[in-house]
Order: C-alpha cells, then sequence, then structure tokens
C-alpha cells in the first residue's frame, strides 16, 4: 500500500480554533506509523494537478477566485471556509494526489492508498468552497478515471453528507455514491430520496444514520441496502471519503462509532474492489485527534491485510428502523 504525506498539506491554515488545524496531520501520520507504513519506500509522492483537469470539475471563474484569494494573503470563503496564502498550492497538490495514486496503481506499484491530504474536498461544489473544503479531492480523481471508461464507486463515511460529490456526479451513470452520514447535520443534504438524476437513477445510494447509531447499524445497512447495489454496479475503481468524525469521541457531530468499526468498514471496501485491488482512500474529516490516529491505523492496517488491535466493534445504539425504512424503499424503487 502507497501513502501520500507533504508538509504543503499541513501549510494549510484556517486559522486559531478551527476544527480543521494542521495538527491533525501529526495524528494522521501516527497512525500510520502504528499500523507499519512508516517505511519512506511506501511514500507516493503527490503531484500537482494540473488546470485542465481541476477545471473537469470547477469552472475557471472560481479556481482564478480562491487562486487570487490565496495569492493575497487568503481570508474567509465562506461561513466555514478559510484559506490562508499556503492553501492554494495545498489544494492543487490534494487534488493531484488522487492522479498519482491512480498512475502509481495502475503501474502495479500497490493495489491501494491511503492519501493524507488538506484541506478536504467532499462539500465544495463546482462553483465554491464549502464545509472546509475548497477543492473535490476525490471528484477530480473520479473525473480522470471516468474518462478514461471507468466505472467508479465512491463510498463516504464521513459523518457530514458530501453534497459536493453527490452533486457533481448526480446524473452520471458510470459513478456510483453511496454515503452514510448523520441525519440531521450539515449540511443538510443526503434524504434517502436522493437517488441521481434521469441518467443515473438509483446510483446515489444515501443512508442517514441517528444521532447515536453504533457500528452495527451501518453495517446493517452496507449487508441489506449498500451491498446489493454495488454487486450490481461492478465497480472497476473504489474511492473513499474516509472522514472519522463519527467516532464517539467527536467533538462537532454526535455519532457513536469506535475506531474498531473502521476495520469492518474498511474491509467492506476492499471486497468491493475488483480483483487486484484499485482502492484509493481520501482523508476528510476527523476532528479528536486520537480518534483520528485510531481510527487511520484501523484503516491502514485492514488495507495491508493485517489484523489490528482496535477497540471494540460499537453496538446497541439507536437507528435500526430508520436503515429499515431505507431498504423499504429501495425495495419499492426496485419493484
Amino acid at each position: 500500500m502507497l501513502t501520500a504525506v507533504d508538509d504543503a498539506f499541513a501549510a494549510h491554515d484556517p486559522g486559531r480554533g478551527h476544527p480543521d488545524r494542521p495538527e491533525r496531520l501529526d495524528a494522521v501520520a501516527e497512525g500510520l506509523r502504528r499500523a507499519g507504513l512508516a517505511d519512506p519506500a511506501a511514500r507516493l509522492t503527490p503531484r500537482r494537478a494540473t488546470r485542465a483537469e481541476l477545471e473537469t470539475v470547477h469552472p475557471s471563474s472560481y479556481l482564478d477566485r480562491l487562486e487570487a484569494t490565496c495569492r493575497s494573503g487568503g481570508g474567509r470563503l465562506d461561513a466555514d471556509t478559510v484559506a490562508s496564502s499556503a492553501s492554494w498550492d495545498a489544494a492543487v497538490l490534494a487534488a493531484g494526489a488522487g492522479l498519482a495514486a491512480v498512475e502509481q496503481l495502475q503501474a502495479g506499484l500497490a493495489d491501494a492508498a491511503f492519501l493524507a491530504v488538506r484541506p478536504p474536498g467532499h462539500h465544495a461544489v463546482p462553483a465554491g468552497s464549502m464545509g472546509f473544503c475548497l477543492v473535490n479531492n476525490i471528484a477530480v480523481c473520479a473525473r480522470q478515471l471516468v474518462g478514461a471508461g471507468n466505472r467508479v464507486l465512491i463510498v463516504d463515511w464521513d459523518a457530514h453528507h458530501g453534497n459536493g460529490t453527490q452533486d457533481i456526479f448526480w446524473d452520471e451513470p458510470t459513478v456510483m455514491y453511496v454515503s452514510t452520514h448523520q441525519w440531521p447535520l450539515y449540511p443538510g443534504t443526503g434524504a434517502p430520496d436522493e437517488i441521481g438524476g434521469p441518467l443515473a437513477r438509483g446510483t446515489t445510494v444515501n443512508v442517514p444514520l441517528v444521532p447515536g447509531a453504533t457500528g452495527d447499524v451501518v453495517e446493517r445497512a452496507f449487508d441489506d441496502i449498500v451491498e446489493p447495489r454495488v454487486a450490481a454496479f461492478a465497480p472497476d475503481w473504489v474511492l473513499v471519503s474516509a472522514g472519522y468524525d463519527a467516532h464517539r469521541a467527536d467533538p462537532i457531530t454526535d455519532l457513536g462509532w469506535s475506531a474498531g468499526d473502521y476495520v469492518e468498514l474498511t474491509q467492506r471496501v476492499v471486497d468491493f474492489a475488483p480483483s487486484g485491488g484499485r482502492t484509493i482512500v481520501f482523508l476528510e474529516g476527523g476532528y479528536d485527534l486520537e480518534a483520528l490516529r485510531d481510527g487511520v491505523e484501523a484503516t491502514a492496517t485492514t488495507l495491508l491485510g493485517r489484523s489490528v488491535a482496535a477497540e471494540p466493534r460499537s453496538s446497541g445504539g439507536p437507528g435500526a428502523d430508520l436503515v429499515e425504512r431505507v431498504r423499504d424503499f429501495w425495495t419499492r424503487i426496485d419493484d
């Protein structure tokens, strides 16, 4: 497995008190080290995304405005998102990390990659920043894969719904977007009946979770709702928006997961990938540093095919009835 770690990602600094603080990357690096990935030979060198690659997702007017803001010293982009002078370079490198991972995996150098990128991306809509996100990193990667004739599955297990990714691929039949997320919670999207546009009906799958929902509820959702749909879709690549803010210790969410739940989720995602791998994990949220460290360790160790002594998987939380209603909704859609 390859990992992308770069000092440029830490240089993106939204300022004192912001949840997406640069120290998050220290926690990620420690999680990767605990997974046995401290060896420089496992490092993937990210590259900058080209302007043409960025423009497959974002219009030039937005990119020009974002770059200009950063070059002039940074500033607030929206209610939640702040750029610094180094944020443009970090964002372009974060978007390019996924492209570099595709190139390396296609060359047979590994079967999976974990990209410790900042700023995150899944809230970024085509024409604007949102929710700490500047450029939609995972969407830039998926666009390139689709352009090469691939079918792409995006699994988003961040506690917040990835509205930007959903919007970008809403009517794209060769991309399946699956999200498990707390409901209600920012940004307010991700209802079960959001299932894709007229050309891609059924390729968006949203599983909202009530506050306090534990890992067993998510596993049931994967068993009853997600796995049959992914099997029918038959992806060539699996991309993951890996937020770790569903952990019960996270300060800005209310789900009840443990680090052990990320072992199970990661294994399920690996099983979705075609023979030979082709799984790329993109860092998104996760704001308690210890929970972030432990979740990253669980994910990376599982991607390596090793066992990990993570905390026990969580169970007994509320929300099974909501999962049943979502399952019944999809049964009616299928009929």
